[in-house]
């Protein structure tokens, strides 16, 4: 059974505040959902920078080469026809089609390891803690390991200033 701990603040400041105390005591932080993007919220939970952007680089770069690669294919072996005297393999006339293959699979590689890496997409389960969440709140989620801790968990968020503090228990 998964179990956490769910705290509102009322402003961003706070919750910056409140989360440096927490994860000073060495509270694990399972989440944290506000409605506009927080500055320096994600070097307070410890988060990495994003790696979508090589993911689209690798993307853009095996599109260009499956572009190119077709295209050479086609003019030079497949079907080469003599276009007023130009060469088969003409690599200017390519570059079109090799920079729009590129751009397709760099954002198509990108949506997809964006929904894998944040396990969202078709059949993925969300967990909604509040309809009201994102609306004029900011919600802060613990997880918890065992009744004891939950204790010492609601004592730190309340020296925090949190508020709304509620143990939620899920199968």
């Amino acid at each position: 059974m998964n179990k956490y701990i769910t705290a509102y603040y009322d402003d961003e400041e706070d919750l910056l505040r409140g989360l440096k105390q927490i994860k000073a005591k060495g509270i694990e932080v399972a989440d944290v959902l506000t409605p506009f993007p927080v500055h320096g919220l994600d070097k307070a939970l410890g988060m990495s920078r994003s790696k979508l952007t090589r993911v689209a680089f690798a993307g853009g770069a095996v599109g260009a080469i499956i572009g190119f690669g077709f295209q050479a294919w086609v003019f030079t072996q497949a079907y080469p026809l003599n276009f007023g005297g130009k060469p088969f393999f003409a690599v200017p006339s390519f570059i079109p089609v090799t920079f729009e293959m590129a751009v397709l699979f760099a954002a198509f590689s990108m949506v997809f390891a964006f929904l894998i890496s944040n396990k969202i997409g078709p059949g993925a389960k969300t967990v909604i803690h509040d309809e009201r969440i994102t609306d004029d709140r900011f919600l802060l989620v613990v997880n918890v390991q065992d009744e004891e801790n939950a204790h010492t968990i609601e004592a730190v968020l309340n020296d925090a200033g949190a508020h709304g503090i509620t143990l939620i228990k899920k199968n």
